[in-house]
């Protein structure tokens, strides 16, 4: 059986800075986690936390769970993703993900069209920068460089800072068929931000596809998938699982539009496709308590660690028997020392 590697998701912030963020970025280094991820949303961004908490750490990589391709041009996040690297001593991992059109046009004031194509270019160009082997170009449609038309004085470029490493991992966060096998394609590794163990055949032939194709960077034995693993270790299951209906019905019901949202998609896929309308349904009619109750206990169970520590340890199994390569957690420091002892022993 495979060793299996924990990350402390650190996420966005909510109203504030979270006050105990550097107690558990050096905690967790101390217990052996194997990273610290950071994210953004529409709030704090993924970067700036990430290298002031990260400069606590000696050890630990330091990556984003992700940073949104529109929020920054690809160059930009190359830039970003290089400096990181410098100050980190190489141990930086850039995590990238095209949000929703929600976000994006919403809140970047950008369009969201073809989000494969974006993806498969932008990658290609922040590949570029960091090989730093000539002048960045790219073709287009979506970032061509130089800028076409304009003034007509751009020209390619070289970054002037030398990567310290050429090849810092970039893991993709994907939840649709086609957006896996893309991350299997092009990636060192896939961000799904709902995972569960026991529903992960809907995403198998996904990454066999992604793998498969020519000139695909990595196969199975070397490409990480680094799953969310929200825990609370409570006696009472029903409380424990209380905690995180709310977080899925907002993500269920309200992160997207009836017409388009990825995460009801995802649950769907996963057979909770009934339950999953209920409570679409009552948050966009703005009853979130409503919607909140109608996730079921078992949809809970599927996707994070809730209960006894005993529970959690028969339960850990399936994610060892997973594809799941690191499990990111979240808690307090007590939550954070007991999940070293039941991964890590």
């Amino acid at each position: 059986m495979k060793t299996m590697k924990i990350g402390l998701q650190l996420g966005y912030w909510g109203s504030g800075p979270p006050p105990n963020a550097v107690e558990l970025v050096t905690e967790a280094e101390r217990l052996g986690y194997d990273s610290v991820w950071t994210a953004e949303s529409y709030g704090s961004d993924a970067l700036t936390p990430l290298a002031w908490w990260g400069s606590r750490t000696e050890r630990v990589r330091l990556g984003t769970s992700l940073c949104q391709l529109s929020a920054r041009t690809p160059t930009a996040m190359a830039m970003a993703a290089l400096t990181m690297d410098h100050l980190s001593g190489g141990r930086f991992v850039l995590g990238l993900g095209v949000s929703g059109p929600q976000v994006v046009e919403g809140w970047y004031g950008q369009p969201f069209p073809a989000p494969l194509a974006r993806t498969r270019e932008y990658v290609d160009i922040v590949r570029q920068v960091l090989a730093r082997e000539k002048p960045v170009t790219s073709d287009g449609p979506h970032y061509p460089l130089p800028y076409p038309g304009g003034s007509g004085l751009g020209k390619p470029l070289k970054p002037i800072v030398h990567p310290l490493r050429a090849d810092i991992p970039i893991i993709l966060g994907a939840e649709g068929p086609k957006n896996v096998a893309l991350a299997a394609e092009i990636a060192d590794g896939w961000f799904p931000i709902f995972f569960s163990p026991r529903a992960m055949s809907s995403f198998e032939a996904s990454l066999d596809e992604g793998f498969a194709r020519p000139g695909a960077r990595r196969s199975e034995e070397d490409f990480e998938v680094l799953a969310f693993a929200p825990t609370v270790i409570a006696d009472d299951v029903e409380a424990a699982a209380d905690g995180f209906r709310p977080y899925l019905a907002l993500y269920i019901g309200g992160m997207g539009a009836k017409e388009m949202n990825f995460h009801f998609d995802v649950f769907a896929r996963m057979g909770y496709e009934e339950a999953a309308h209920k409570i679409q349904d009552a948050y966009l009619d703005g009853r979130k308590d409503d919607a909140a109750a109608a996730v079921p206990t078992a949809m809970v169970e599927d996707i994070a660690l809730v209960g006894p520590a005993a529970k959690i340890r028969d339960d850990l199994e399936a994610w060892r028997e997973s594809r799941a390569t690191t499990m990111l957690v979240n808690g307090d420091v007590a939550t954070l020392r007991t999940l070293a002892e039941l991964v890590l022993g």
